[in-house]
């Protein structure tokens, strides 16, 4: 690709997903799955040119249900060999299933003011109106830009920024499937610009190096009329950590008070709401179950970390050796990390 002098220079990492997906010589009726890789997709977008100097790397080729933490932990090593190098920002492709979870704890492992930028597609290359190329444009403008540098890691999608720390998908097939319900986007795509509206603090919290292997960590949401078993499980099938998606404000049926009590005392046990958005409640109520009792018994708040992003936390903290009360604080920090300040 012929690219123009001074340029910033940007890497683009591919993990497969809808955006790299076509067909194969099965026809139509096959389906599609992850076949192109980074410098496929660059070349289809003729605009990155005039945007920057792209380094492309096809980093894995797959759904985006079968990346691992240990995936994004070396990711990670790569993305901070490209910073080193001087590279301006990262943009990462991948499949929309995970980018919640994939983004967050890239935010996580990355260090340094530079952008990652994750994005991909809802609509495949096959279709009438795929929408990969632009997202994949948008984000490399972001990457690009001054503007993002501090931010973190960045979800692009749709003509819109968001916090990886904040972003959730919400819809099975719209292409503005992704929304940050607690706070709103960051920013927004005008004319190829990106325009930041707000900046959150800096990401507090990350885990240490992680040299040894993830530990399991267990996620499960309370419904109504749920009882004690699978609490009671967690233990005996060797997880090393459990997130609880409780009801509303961070409260669990009564029943299930002393299985989660008695987990706690042997492994962190994280509190989430299985709302989806808003944070934690504290000191509202304090009926057996509520959020007040829970916190007495030595359940930890996620703060405003749905149970996704919670289990990505605390499964990176595990593996960085973080024993329970580095675990409480790490969720602290992490928690007053939600701060932001407008853009002038």
């Amino acid at each position: 690709m012929t690219v123009q002098a001074g340029l910033p220079r940007v890497t683009v990492f591919s993990l497969g997903g809808t955006i790299a997906s076509t067909n194969d010589s099965g026809g139509a009726n096959a389906g599609v799955t992850p076949r192109l890789g980074a410098r496929q997709l660059v070349d289809s977008v003729p605009q990155l040119r005039e945007t920057a100097e792209l380094e492309t790397v096809a980093f894995r080729q797959t759904s985006s249900g079968d990346l691992t933490l240990r995936d994004l932990v070396s990711l990670a090593a790569e993305i901070t060999k490209r910073f080193e190098a001087g590279v301006a920002g990262v943009v990462v492709t991948q499949g929309t299933d995970t980018i919640e979870e994939t983004s967050f704890a890239l935010d996580l492992l990355v260090c340094g003011p530079r952008p990652v930028v994750v994005t991909g597609a809802m609509r495949n290359p096959t279709l009438a109106g795929p929408d990969g190329p632009a997202n994949l444009l948008a984000a490399v403008q972001v990457a690009a830009s001054p503007q993002a540098t501090g931010l973190g890691t960045l979800v692009v999608f749709n003509d819109e920024i968001h916090a990886a720390r904040f972003v959730r998908k919400t819809h099975t097939s719209s292409p503005a499937t992704f929304h940050s319900p607690t706070a709103g986007p960051i920013g927004w795509m005008a004319e190829g610009r990106p325009r930041i509206a707000f900046r959150a603090s800096e990401l507090q919290g990350k885990p240490g190096a992680i040299d040894a292997e993830i530990p399991a960590v267990a996620l499960l949401k309370c419904a109504i009329g749920d009882d004690s078993r699978l609490v009671e499980q967690v233990a005996a099938l060797g997880y090393s950590g459990l997130v609880v998606e409780a009801f509303g404000g961070g409260h669990v049926p009564a029943r299930v008070v002393p299985a989660l009590e008695r987990l706690a005392g042997r492994l962190p046990v994280v509190l989430a709401s299985r709302t989806g958005g808003g944070e934690l409640l504290r000191e509202t109520y304090g009926f057996p179950g509520s959020e007040r009792d829970l916190r007495s018994r030595g359940l930890i708040p996620a703060g405003f970390l749905d149970g996704l992003k919670a289990r990505v936390l605390l499964s990176l903290l595990l593996a960085a050796g973080a024993g329970p009360n580095a675990v409480r604080v790490a969720f602290e920090q992490v928690d007053a990390s939600v701060t932001a300040h407008a853009v002038a």
